[in-house]
């Protein structure tokens, strides 16, 4: 009788293997005829038990899955698929489908990157940085995929800013960095700067084709991602999390201004007006010679409302470098904003004679403050006559001055 039973048990199991292998081999000719849903079908009947499987039929069947969810564009369960057959033919030392799980992943790769490209490229944001990140997982070396996926669920606005937080503390924990070296000569025939791979550059060189072969290593971007952290937390209202990403980036990157910059103006939106001013001061001293830094602060002190601070900002910016186009234009927009801030009070007086006498004293005063926004320019505009920015801000103000005759010499230059 215990014979009978042992006897009966392995017929059990080897008619289950046997029902396995029908439904995998049922899956495959499905397959094969192109309908990838009867496949999955099929499959799902050897699902419970393809574990305990020889190492075989496990490979066929993850690789036939695979193959079925690459046809029903079912990328993340293709990925899942073809990851389970290399690594039961790695350990088993078999790699009968390996190739062609490998050559599919590839494939995906090419054909998640193009359409990611074709979703940003249609606005649709959230889709393109699936897709990347997809890519990114078919092939963890190409680490650039995450950081595309990040920049694209970024462009997507508020709606995706915990996928891109996501995303970048991914490229933090990788310590992804970005930088590249390109190589490039000047193509003879043409003169033109060609970049392109330092075999194929030195071979042109040795041909006689291209000359002047250069190096150019790009910038790291491990500061970006630091800093784009700490911007998303600061717009999401996280302003911990924000001034937590700022100290992390600022002690990777002590040398960044923008860095110290974006931390004071949150510091100033929190009402901490002493941090603002020390972290000010200490982005001055870090670059006292650098009109970009000079010209942000200008920026930053213009939009707080300290007006003689943001000018003393950028009329040191123009003392370094002359010709800078737009600190002149927010040098000449904080004189305007100064005169239209007047106007209110203006509008509020009555006819009396004292409100009389304070609204002509309130006139000059604006127009005094218009007339300085617009000599700011003029001086400009000898540099860069045809500058529209430098064009359209004087006009408005010719206008608002009730000057014809200025009003229609800028509008004859701007051609209108």
């Amino acid at each position: 009788m215990k014979t009978r039973f042992l006897i009966l048990l392995a017929m059990t199991v080897s008619l289950v293997g046997f029902s396995q292998k029908t439904e995998i081999k049922a899956a495959d000719k499905a397959l094969k005829s192109g309908n990838a849903a009867a496949a999955k079908t099929s499959l799902e009947g050897a699902a419970s038990l393809i574990d305990g499987a020889d190492v075989k039929m496990q490979a066929q069947y993850y690789s036939i899955l695979g193959n079925a969810n690459v046809s029903l564009s079912d990328f993340e369960g293709a990925i899942e698929a073809f990851n389970k057959v290399i690594a039961i033919e790695e350990a088993s030392g078999k790699q009968k489908y390996t190739t062609d799980a490998t050559q599919k992943m590839t494939q995906m790769t090419s054909e998640l990157v193009n359409a990611a490209v074709e979703d940003n490229n249609n606005k649709k944001f959230t889709e393109g940085a699936d897709k990347l990140y997809m890519a990114y997982k078919l092939s963890p070396k190409d680490t650039v995929y995450l950081y595309y996926a990040a920049s694209s669920a970024v462009n997507g606005g508020p709606d995706n800013y915990d996928q891109a937080i996501k995303f970048y503390n991914e490229l933090k924990d990788i310590n992804y960095d970005g930088s590249e070296t390109k190589y490039t000569a000047v193509n003879v025939a043409s003169g033109e700067v060609e970049s392109m791979d330092k075999t194929s550059r030195d071979l042109y060189v040795k041909a006689g084709t291209h000359k002047d072969p250069k190096e150019e290593v790009t910038p790291s971007k491990k500061a970006e991602i630091v800093k784009n952290i700490a911007l998303i937390y600061q717009e999401q209202g996280k302003n911990d999390e924000a001034l937590a990403a700022y100290e992390d980036a600022i002690a990777n990157n002590p040398d960044d201004v923008n860095l110290v910059l974006n931390k004071a103006n949150l510091y100033y939106s929190m009402g901490d007006k002493e941090k603002f001013k020390e972290l000010m001061s200490q982005a001055s001293s870090i670059a006292p010679d650098n009109p970009d830094l000079l010209y942000n602060i200008g920026v930053i002190n213009m939009e707080q409302g300290n007006l003689e601070e943001a000018r003393a900002a950028y009329n040191k910016a123009l003392e370094i470098d002359p010709n800078y186009v737009n600190a002149q234009l927010n040098l000449s927009t904080s004189y305007v904003n100064e005169g239209n801030g007047l106007i209110d009070e203006m509008n509020t007086l009555g006819t009396s004679r004292a409100d009389t006498a304070r609204y002509d004293e309130l006139k000059s005063k604006k127009d005094d403050l218009f007339l300085e926004g617009a000599k700011i320019l003029e001086g400009a505009l000898i540099k860069n006559p045809d500058n529209e920015g430098i064009l359209s801000q004087l006009k408005n103000i010719y206008g608002a001055l009730g000057d014809n005759e200025n009003f229609m010499r800028i509008k004859k230059l701007m051609g209108e």
